[in-house]
């Protein structure tokens, strides 16, 4: 009997702090998009359909870890299900599986985001100089502009920091993997410029995932279920950490350290003391 639902505080914390929306995609992820899965008992797909459509999904979050948990704990040769494991052992399984590089002492947000990093360089080798170019500079709000190894580098570096870049790259991904499983995007409460920004790389993201798909035999059931649900908590536990970034008072856009003007509507940005 799963016996971590009640302590696995990697995943409970996120899903209990969590958006309906981005719970809803969980859901589809686990359910196949409402199709039910031959490892999935029906009474729970009646569930979590259940809680989907009346939006309660945030009040039964201890379904969702099970259901992931146990999706975890498959033996992915014969659909047998599991007693469930950690969101961790889950997590360290599908970096094995993607051939991410990770250390045993890497925290849960490092080794997801390594994941993701590792998404992104595929999604790279799809684009175009110009567009591998642009790609960098808006994930890493104007950080990174160059390209090459040490180009690279600043943007791994900017990544595994935190903060706005990993939401930028948590953000687009996470928005792919749901338009290509579910044929539906993520609920964004964002304004036009991060969702522009966003939009510009659907395309080579999308074409890499399909790769990734392929490369990594993300076919097999239980994979088709951890990978794209690691990918989405990943991106739920960004969009935890920058909630307290500092918005534009005219439009709400989202502000970067050191910002003078609001890249949406073009408003001064004001400091602490006052206007800039």
């Amino acid at each position: 009997m799963n016996n971590h639902i009640n302590t696995d505080s990697d995943l409970i914390d996120v899903l209990q702090s969590a958006d309906e929306s981005d719970l809803a995609i969980l859901a589809d992820f686990i359910t196949d998009n409402n199709k039910g899965r031959i490892s999935l008992d029906s009474g729970i797909k009646g569930q979590l359909d259940t809680f989907k459509r009346l939006g309660t999904l945030k009040g039964n979050t201890d379904l969702i870890v099970k259901e992931i948990q146990e999706f975890g704990g498959n033996s992915f040769a014969n659909f047998v299900r599991g007693t469930g494991v950690p969101y961790r052992e889950l997590l360290e399984d599908v970096a094995r599986h993607m051939s991410v590089k990770y250390e045993s002492a890497d925290s849960v947000e490092s080794i997801e985001l390594k994941i993701l990093l590792m998404v992104a360089t595929k999604a790279m080798e799809k684009m175009t100089p110009d567009e591998q170019r642009d790609f960098m500079s808006k994930v890493s709000g104007g950080k990174v502009t160059g390209l090459g190894p040490a180009a690279m580098l600043a943007l791994q570096a900017a990544i595994l920091a935190g903060g706005f870049s990993s939401y930028m790259l948590a953000t687009v991904i996470a928005q792919n993997i749901a338009k290509q499983l579910l044929g539906r995007g993520l609920a964004f409460a964002a304004t036009g410029g991060l969702m522009r920004s966003i939009s510009v790389f659907a395309g080579p993201i999308g074409w890499a995932v399909t790769a990734i798909w392929t490369a990594f035999d993300l076919s097999s059931p239980a994979y088709r279920v951890t990978v794209p649900c690691v990918i989405q908590v990943a991106y739920m536990r960004q969009k935890l950490k920058v909630g307290d970034l500092p918005k534009c008072k005219q439009c709400g856009e989202m502000l970067l350290q050191g910002q003078k003007f609001c890249a949406e509507c073009g408003a001064e940005v004001e400091s602490e003391g006052g206007t800039t």
